[in-house]
């Protein structure tokens, strides 16, 4: 696939606004949460003004490297639930998170986490499904996007499909063991009717 890299002025302008991690989890949360199976590139992203986790997380690893950082994504794996991809970036040692969600305890995480399954963990609790399962059970290794920079994966929808299925076919790392597992208790009904504000209904897994 050839084509030049190129931002268009109007991306651009966009584009310098977006000066620092939380500004991009601000863009990010003024956009509304798209129900599509579709993938959207970075540049779709911005085009549509629309995103689920994956085009968030893939947008955020984007604009990440745009501030110095490597586009780094790491997809947290549930049952009975949709994965939630996020891109991660590291600031004064310590782990931090941008992310897209439909779930309002799934998105920023301050650069506090001294390490990937400390950030992943900080997720655990506001991850569950509509039957208030705490769903999330394991957690891939970073991928980084750089490998697709000749497929030029920020401007093309088209690698979005081959990045999501990499996500599927690399390490993970589990959280906990089935005995806890067994053990789980359903959240609450206030973290749960906490966690569904700003929900878009259509863009929820039913279990």
């Amino acid at each position: 696939m050839k084509a030049p890299f190129v931002w268009t002025s109007a991306e651009r302008t966009i584009l310098r606004t977006l000066t620092a991690p939380i500004k991009i989890q601000q863009f990010l949360d003024n956009i509304p949460y798209s129900a599509e199976s579709r993938y959207r590139c970075p540049r779709s992203v911005l085009k549509d003004r629309t995103a689920h986790c994956f085009d968030g997380a893939v947008f955020a690893a984007a604009m990440l490297r745009r501030l110095g950082y490597p586009p780094l994504i790491v997809d947290m794996q549930a049952v009975r639930d949709d994965d939630h991809v996020i891109a991660i970036f590291k600031k004064n040692g310590c782990l931090g998170a941008v992310a897209k969600s439909n779930f309002a305890g799934l998105r920023y995480r301050e650069p506090v986490y001294k390490n990937l399954r400390e950030l992943v963990m900080s997720y655990f609790e506001p991850f569950f499904n509509l039957n208030k399962e705490r769903s999330l059970r394991q957690f891939t290794v970073p991928l980084n996007l750089l490998r697709y920079d000749k497929k030029y994966w920020e401007i093309f929808d088209e690698p979005m499909e081959e990045i999501g299925l990499k996500l599927s076919d690399i390490p993970v790392t589990k959280i906990m063991t089935p005995a806890q597992m067994r053990a789980l208790n359903n959240v609450d009904e206030r973290t749960y009717k906490a966690g569904m504000i700003g929900t878009n209904k259509k863009g929820i897994y039913i279990p």
